[in-house]
């Protein structure tokens, strides 16, 4: 399930493209057979892998991909009737192959491969890396934080840090990481993802009159309407009496308690001794504010539940774009290849396999030129990487649901080396060796 998050796609794209559309349809380039590729050239710093997403969007993106009146009255201010009367009839019909969403890559993956005329290719570069960055490296976050956490439920809360379309797409590629739910009500529907969300400092602060605080009557009134099972934020005041007055109120069935200040590891262990006390032993606790996945890390010997993260997680805690290029690798079956010092690009459409030990642990990525075969290994599994993705224009069928991209991700974090799973700076999990 992935509604796009809006109807007309054809504008998200960089001016450039179009001019150079435009020169090639006068010079008559424009029909030759091109093919494209996406791949990151690095990491960012001290990563060990990434996390292919947004490709469904992508996809749904790519449906919508029209020139209309209204975007070709935008396109008319600095282009020729040639190039709006092609941009008027325009649909995609090439082919894209790439890897599933979900799929660990590493340096030099070729993440998607685009064939088709040069013109239908070119439009597309900025709508392909729009979303393809910001998903890859909010998902790629997002599973460095899954590991962190060791298995206890981690909550998206970062809405109100990112732009507005951007939040919905966030909880999504957060989702498909390992993440258990949002607080996003557009993602929720969009993508069906669980949503999740109780109450803020607002509502007890709400529930105060000329003779001071009433926090009881903020509990009360939020139990009734939700029932024992919701969560109470217990830090707006003093925590130990927060907590004191949510048994009090709900007694010892209350769901959780929220904890989004201070210390969050020496408040946790001290909630969790006052609520075993109070006889709330199965009272969960659910802390947040900044978290990232080194805070998580660090308080996984704490008594804590679940955790909610937001402005780490949707600005892809320190790395928010995930690097991503679209280069052109070949041209009418030959071979082109970008020689810029510090962005050299490798010619050729390419396909990609991994290898794996007999306990599914990877081990390295080899890179091939379309329709070479893998060299023989005795030792090792070898895995395609790369799926049909787009035939003729059109989706394939039975393309890989959110929930399989969600299993993916899991799988290849347990097939990681152990050295690919440190937080600290290191090189990739992986090398990617090219034999074209």
């Amino acid at each position: 399930m992935s509604t796009p998050l809006r109807a007309a796609t054809s504008l998200l794209t960089d001016q450039y493209e179009l001019t150079m559309l435009a020169a090639a349809l006068a010079d008559g380039s424009a029909a030759r057979d091109c093919s494209f590729e996406v791949f990151a050239r690095r990491l960012p710093p001290g990563r060990r892998y990434g996390v292919v997403a947004g490709t469904a969007r992508l996809l749904d993106a790519l449906a919508e991909f029209r020139f209309a009146e209204p975007e070709l009255e935008v396109v008319a201010a600095f282009s020729d009737e040639r190039t709006l009367n092609w941009l008027r009839e325009f649909t995609f019909g090439g082919d894209i192959d790439g890897y599933r969403e979900g799929e660990l890559y590493f340096p030099g993956s070729p993440i998607l491969t685009v064939r088709g005329s040069f013109a239908e290719c070119v439009v597309l570069e900025t709508l392909i890396l729009s979303i393809l960055n910001h998903d890859s490296a909010i998902a790629s976050a997002a599973a460095r934080m899954v590991s962190a956490a060791g298995g206890r439920q981690l909550i998206e809360m970062g809405s109100r840090r990112t732009h507005e379309l951007a939040a919905p797409a966030s909880a999504r590629a957060a989702y498909l990481a390992g993440f258990d739910a949002t607080s996003n009500l557009e993602a929720v529907r969009s993508f069906g993802i669980p949503g999740a969300g109780t109450s803020a400092h607002a509502f007890t602060l709400l529930h105060s009159g000329s003779d001071g605080a009433h926090e009881a009557a903020a509990f009360r009134s939020q139990i009734e309407t939700l029932g024992l099972g919701t969560t109470l934020l217990v830090d707006t005041y003093d925590i130990a009496q927060g907590v004191a007055t949510a048994i009090e109120v709900a007694g010892p069935e209350l769901g959780a308690v929220r904890i989004d200040s201070g210390d969050l590891g020496v408040m946790a262990r001290q909630v969790r001794e006052q609520l075993d006390a109070l006889g709330a032993v199965r009272t969960r606790i659910v802390v947040s504010g900044d978290l990232d996945e080194y805070a998580i890390a660090a308080l996984r010997a704490e008594p804590v539940d679940s955790y909610g993260v937001g402005t780490a997680l949707v600005v892809g805690s320190g790395a928010p774009t995930a690097g991503m290029v679209y280069k052109l690798v070949e041209v009418q079956g030959r071979p082109v290849a970008k020689r810029s010092s510090h962005k050299e690009s490798r010619g050729g459409t390419k396909r990609a396999v991994r290898l794996s030990r007999r306990s599914g642990t990877i081990v390295e990525e080899l890179v091939l030129r379309a329709g070479q075969d893998a060299p023989a290994q005795e030792a090792f599994t070898v895995r395609d990487l790369q799926i049909p993705l787009v035939r003729g224009g059109k989706p394939v069928a039975d393309l890989p649901t959110l929930a399989q991209s969600r299993e993916l991700v899991a799988r290849g974090l347990i097939s990681l080396p152990w050295e690919g799973l440190k937080l600290s700076a290191g090189e990739p999990a992986i090398p990617t060796t090219f034999l074209q």
